[in-house]
């Protein structure tokens, strides 16, 4: 393990009171979950705001001006 990051598990450790293993143990699970991949897609709701150019504005707040669509 890196020496930086071992004294940054330490610091942390002690700052919330608990052992550096919970520390790693919870770096460990996020890696994992930033690499699941869903089965099912996510069941998001919808909703009809009446106005068509909506989605293009609110990808275009998000993700900026060069933001393209898929189907472009």
């Amino acid at each position: 393990m890196d020496e930086q990051d071992l004294a940054i598990i330490k610091e942390a450790a002690s700052r919330r009171g608990v052992p550096e293993a919970e520390i790693i143990r919870r770096g460990i699970h996020l890696a994992a979950m930033g690499e699941r991949r869903w089965e099912e897609p996510l069941d998001m709701p919808t909703f009809d705001s009446g106005d068509p150019a909506l989605a293009h504005r609110v990808r275009e707040t998000l993700y900026g001006e060069t933001h393209q669509d898929n189907a472009a």
